[in-house]
């Protein structure tokens, strides 16, 4: 590995208090194994020290690493900067639960270095909430955000769900207008997606629960982009929004743009030099394999350059950046894919690069395939 001064660091922070039954990140929800894991957090950091330069991101996910006592954040954090570089003006996030959160955090959180807090309040329904199964309320959401844009220290980001069976779109409005109100610098908009491994994926099964159909998808789709842009918002990735480009998350953007990233912690992905390689999936083998001196990886791929090329297609086809026309090829398929593309208005070409339209979005993951030979 060559080192890069553009990397970006991940931490994935494998603890719950409770599990969402959406969800298909990996994480446990008892903490019992909390300080056997930074301990070998920290032998994977050094082992990774001399391999990567300065990152200028750090991004703190899981798992709800708000879950973390203050004092087992601060050792976290002091870890990783005995073991690497930060860039003055790294864009350190935190992923929250506004549950966790209280006012006298917060200026802990500011002391560790934390400047952008991405806070999952996934909805200003309590019926909703509920249904997510999740910890926070209507009036917490709304409480701790008011907490945080009143410190005034932190990037704000929120998380929202949205696109399930019962939910109305007046019900969704009320949501999106809620967090406007309250300023946020960043919107994350996520569609529920039922995986099989969850509790969800289990009572889809079952015949319990039922998704929305396509068009009813696309409906919801199509409101949450228009409602938000029509509010300042950029829409610059399929399911995220920002004041403005400057407040684009930096450390996303890396893994849509084939940026380096170093993953630590349990079932944590790396990328660099066209090589991926990824943790096992267990708290317990983890800690295990690093406190026998061993590598936590559980497997790796090599990229090739045309593996690269239609992963670069993918990404860059779900962003407002687009990619290269001549990433698609010269050939008169190619070239007649994407005139009829652009008669349709799902793709414009700016500056050079083919970007997709909002109703292009719809379709963002079909569109390398209509482009290609």
């Amino acid at each position: 590995m060559t080192k890069s001064p553009s990397a970006g660091l991940y931490v994935h922070v494998p603890f719950c208090k409770s599990k969402c039954p959406y969800c298909d990140f990996y994480s446990v929800t008892s903490h019992s194994s909390v300080n056997r894991w930074l301990q070998a957090l920290d032998r994977e950091a050094d082992f990774y020290s001399r391999q990567f330069a300065a990152f200028d991101t750090l991004y703190l996910g899981g798992g709800t690493p708000s879950s973390l006592a203050d004092s087992e954040l601060a050792w976290l954090i002091d870890s990783l900067g005995r073991r690497f570089t930060f860039s003055p003006s790294a864009e350190v996030t935190m992923e929250a639960n506004p549950d966790d959160i209280l006012p006298q955090r917060l200026s802990r959180f500011q002391a560790m270095g934390i400047n952008r807090i991405s806070l999952g309040v996934q909805s200003f329904s309590d019926d909703e909430l509920k249904f997510l199964g999740r910890r926070n309320t209507a009036v917490q959401n709304q409480q701790v955000l008011e907490w945080i844009k009143a410190c005034g220290s932190f990037s704000v980001a929120v998380d929202l769900m949205y696109g399930f069976k019962g939910q109305m779109t007046e019900s969704w409005q009320k949501t999106l207008d809620r967090t406007h109100d309250l300023h946020p610098e960043h919107l994350s908009c996520y569609q529920l997606s039922i995986e099989q491994s969850t509790r969800f994926g289990r009572l889809q099964r079952e015949g319990l629960m039922e998704p929305l159909n396509e068009t009813q998808q696309g409906d919801f789709f199509m409101f949450t982009s228009e409602h938000l842009q029509a509010r300042g918002y950029v829409h610059y990735e399929i399911s995220n929004f920002s004041r403005g480009i400057e407040h684009m998350s930096r450390h996303n953007r890396k893994y849509w743009s084939h940026a380096p990233y170093l993953g630590l912690g349990p079932a944590a992905h790396s990328f660099q030099n066209g090589i991926r390689w990824w943790n096992a999936r267990s708290v317990e083998q983890y800690c295990l394999a690093l406190e026998g001196g061993k590598s936590p990886v559980a497997g790796s791929e090599n990229l090739s350059i045309e593996k690269l090329r239609l992963e670069s297609l993918f990404l860059g086809l779900r962003t407002r950046d687009g990619i290269g026309v001549e990433a698609i090829g010269a050939s008169p398929q190619c070239r007649s894919a994407l005139l009829q593309l652009q008669t349709e208005g799902l793709v414009r070409i700016e500056n050079g690069n083919i970007v997709p339209t909002q109703k292009g979005f719809l379709i963002a993951d079909s569109l390398p395939l209509l482009l290609l030979d």
